[in-house]
């Protein structure tokens, strides 16, 4: 049995696809899917862009945004507003 290993960069084609992911993760309340999450996105939008709009460190951002990461809410809040998106608590 041959098995592959799963890539969420790959699924994610629309902003709709992306919504739904990042909310998803961020449901789940585990701080290392949120980031590993949020790594995701970053790649899907480029992370030097990213990095640029946000003025935080590329390799900071490769090495926090894993599952064994932990960004600071700073990058944290920095990268959902960059990805056009805020918080809301229900």
């Amino acid at each position: 049995m041959k098995v592959s290993t799963y890539h969420a960069t790959e699924y994610l084609q629309t902003e709709a696809d992306i919504k739904e992911y990042l909310q998803a993760s961020f449901e789940t309340g585990d701080s290392r899917l949120i980031a590993r999450a949020l790594g995701d996105v970053a790649k899907i939008k480029g992370m030097s862009k990213i990095s640029k709009t946000t003025k935080l460190d590329r390799s900071s951002l490769y090495s926090s945004l894993t599952e064994e990461g932990d960004p600071k809410l700073s990058t944290v809040t920095k990268l959902i507003k960059n990805f056009g998106y805020s918080f809301s608590i229900s």
